[in-house]
């Protein structure tokens, strides 16, 4: 057993991030995408934001085996020795499977560990408020509690659930009990949350000791923790493959809200932390074009690079002009070819090699409905 970092970081790097389409496609979704013209995909900016709370050794990557590669080519200090922070699931089976997992296999390689789960693919243009806010929930963690980050809402949005903050932690300045969960709210009900100012955006960021989480786990998921220990323990010895396809597909399929975070509290086991930082999920294209910086012509564009290449660093796009005029608040992105927008405030246009997406950004949240048209209609060479 080998001594672990002070933290060890989880990013579960899953779904295809359909809001995005026809840019983010099954085989290469959106943390593989370099979205913001920097260079960097989203993936390699969520370890870059990372790295300095963990340290060299303290990042593990969940990704299924579609991913993997491309996992491995943008993030290549994964490897290491047989690509020991590269966890391969066979098939999706939601976050508490795959976060659980990962928190099992530190455990079991490092004893009782902090570990914190963090999405492949959201933005946070300014980490030093994120760093400050990880190590709060660390010391939360430290103390026995699951510890959520709690995002400042700049809106009542209705596309995010809700954290509900309650006393203030002993011993743990900056931390607090959570008095609930909340689902996605309608706008109504969202406004009146904000008006109390007690609760935050619920952005999926969980740390805990990994005796806490799966201890929690043991009690409310006992079938799920026994899998996912099972498994652990095999992980690094020969039998990782054998035991993987005989426990993996039989594995409770939930998300950590659910298994774990809503639950225990309601037991009192859940602490918050307020994040003051600017966070987004770029959770479609209106959300895109807000990060993109506007042009001359107020327009937001995106020369896309679909993927990274060699040692990570983004492939050069071959895409033309892209030029809006008359068009304040268009968003144009093309990874190949010139597009041009005449006269369409507020348009989305984006071109690849098999797609055209047109859509006016206030009905960006709907662009799931083109891949699930298109699904139904027998092509999946578009998803």
């Amino acid at each position: 057993m080998t001594s672990a970092p002070e933290l060890v970081a989880i990013v579960p790097a899953g779904g295809a991030g359909t809001r995005l389409w026809p840019l983010s496609r099954r085989s290469r979704p959106k943390f593989l995408l370099d979205l913001l013209g920097t260079g960097r995909t989203l993936l390699q900016d969520t370890a870059d934001r990372l790295a300095p709370l963990t340290g060299p050794d303290g990042l593990l990557v969940v990704t299924g085996t579609a991913h993997a590669a491309a996992v491995a080519d943008q993030l290549p200090q994964l490897a290491g020795d047989g690509a020991a922070n590269l966890l391969t699931e066979p098939s999706p089976r939601d976050s508490m499977a795959a976060i659980g997992l990962a928190a099992a296999v530190v455990e079991h390689r490092h004893g009782p560990t902090v570990v914190g789960s963090f999405a492949a693919d959201h933005v946070v243009p300014e980490p030093g408020g994120f760093h400050d806010a990880v190590r709060t929930a660390v010391e939360a963690a430290r103390a026995g509690y699951v510890t959520t980050i709690g995002i400042a809402a700049t809106g009542p949005s209705t596309a995010f659930g809700y954290v509900r903050r309650g006393a203030p932690l002993e011993g743990v300045p900056g931390a607090y009990a959570v008095a609930s969960f909340v689902e996605k709210p309608d706008e109504d009900t969202a406004r009146g949350y904000l008006a109390t100012g007690e609760y935050s955006w619920n952005a999926g960021m969980f740390v805990a000791r990994t005796d806490v989480l799966l201890g929690h786990l043991t009690r409310h998921q006992p079938t799920l923790e026994a899998g996912l220990r099972e498994i652990a323990a095999a992980w690094d010895t020969p039998a990782r493959e054998e035991v993987l396809a005989r426990v993996w597909p039989g594995l409770t399929k939930i998300a950590i809200d659910h298994a774990i975070a809503e639950p225990v509290a309601a037991e009192g086991g859940v602490a918050v932390v307020p994040g003051a930082f600017s966070w987004d999920d770029v959770g479609d294209w209106d959300a895109l074009g807000g990060l993109l910086p506007a042009d001359e012509a107020g327009a937001h564009t995106l020369a896309a690079a679909t993927s990274a290449g060699d040692n990570g660093a983004a492939r050069p796009t071959t895409a033309g002009p892209l030029l809006a005029i008359d068009s304040p608040d268009a968003v144009i992105a093309s990874d190949g070819g010139a597009v041009a927008v005449l006269g369409l405030p507020g348009v989305v246009v984006v071109r690849t090699g098999d797609a055209v997406l047109v859509v006016h950004r206030d009905h960006a949240q709907r662009v799931k409905a083109v891949v699930d048209a298109l699904a139904a209609g027998g092509r999946p060479d578009l998803l």
